[in-house]
């Protein structure tokens, strides 16, 4: 930790930003760095909370298909390398568009849809031709609002999760309060094993991001986790060949001297906000320290990526439900944890 954030230069490591132009601290240096719900995706259970013998169980494994767009590449992942705080004020990093879904369940708890999920839970959109399952997961948001817990609380961290371990670019978020303020929102470009990456972006996105104050334990109680994993990277040749709330985009650019710059927004950004192409590439150059005027000559100059994600986003409240739950449904014999979250 105590790695700074990445807007600027060629990054290979972290970078803030993502979600957000409040308080900006643009730097060309490199930089480093529990709510319910049924894990899905990969087939696999899911397990967590803090230490290595709560045995508070696993959640039921949920297959669900998502329609997604052409990869760019030869795997469709590990997009540009560098992290970066990709969020705008009052909105989240995740993913955005339009989707089809399906799923293919085992038996569900009661109180669940039958996608897996609560009510309130819904995976990240995505559109375009394909189908592929859908990776991200719920229980991938439980794992991060444990190890935020545990890190507040100062328990041992979580267990390994059994969510798939595959690598991708991530982002976590942080929203907080009824209106769902952004809180933090880090991430990375470069593919990391989704164990490692996402224990490491919970505590950086709550604790590093340099726009807000470290996280403290009573805000726990409002926290509403996003996690994003991006996929389909193309490199386009207009900066204009991109959808506003599906793809995500990165721009790289030289400011006024000759340094050259990067800035991303996730895909859901531009939509909530209001934004059209034009309008979101230019917040992206401010976003990136250009402060020259902006014309149309020097927005053709940029190289613009553009990418999709998937999204999962949980409410603290809907945490617990699922760690209380999944504690008595699997017939754990000790009482929970004396954690002020479970009174």
């Amino acid at each position: 930790m105590g790695r700074k954030r990445c807007v600027g230069a060629d990054c290979s490591k972290m970078a803030a930003g993502c979600c957000g132009v409040k308080k900006q601290k643009l730097s060309g240096s490199p930089g480093s760095g529990g709510p319910g719900g049924v894990g899905a995706g990969s087939g696999v259970t899911g397990t967590g909370h803090c230490g290595t013998d709560l045995g508070i169980g696993s959640s039921t494994a949920a297959t669900t298909t998502v329609a997604v767009g052409t990869v760019g590449r030869v795997n469709g992942l590990g997009g540009p390398g560098g992290n970066v705080n990709n969020c705008s004020s009052g909105s989240g990093g995740g993913g955005g568009g339009s989707s089809s879904s399906t799923a293919v369940l085992s038996p569900t708890p009661a109180g669940y849809n039958s996608s897996g999920l609560s009510p309130n839970l819904s995976p990240g959109s995505g559109s375009g031709s394909g189908v592929r399952k859908m990776v991200v997961s719920a229980e991938m948001c439980c794992f991060c609002f444990d190890v935020l817990y545990c890190h507040l609380y100062g328990y041992q961290p979580p267990r390994t999760p059994r969510f798939t371990n595959e690598p991708y670019p991530l982002f976590v978020t942080w929203k907080i309060g009824r209106d769902k303020r952004l809180r933090g929102c880090i991430g990375t470009f470069s593919a990391m094993n989704l164990h490692s990456g996402l224990r490491e972006y919970t505590l950086t996105s709550a604790l590093k991001d340099s726009r807000f104050p470290p996280m403290t334990r009573d805000e726990l109680a409002r926290l509403f986790c996003s996690v994003s994993l991006l996929t389909n990277f193309e490199d386009v040749g207009d900066y204009l060949d991109w959808e506003v709330g599906v793809h995500g985009i990165r721009i790289e650019f030289f400011n006024e001297k000759g340094s050259k710059r990067t800035a991303t927004y996730l895909p859901e950004v531009a939509k909530e906000q209001g934004w059209d192409h034009i309008q979101t590439i230019d917040s992206l150059l401010r976003k990136g320290g250009y402060k020259a005027p902006i014309t149309n000559d020097f927005r053709k100059t940029i190289k613009l990526t553009r990418y999709r994600s998937e999204k999962m986003t949980m409410a603290y409240a809907e945490y617990i439900a699922h760690r209380q739950h999944h504690h008595y449904q699997n017939g754990v014999g000790h009482p929970l944890p004396p954690y002020n979250h479970y009174s």
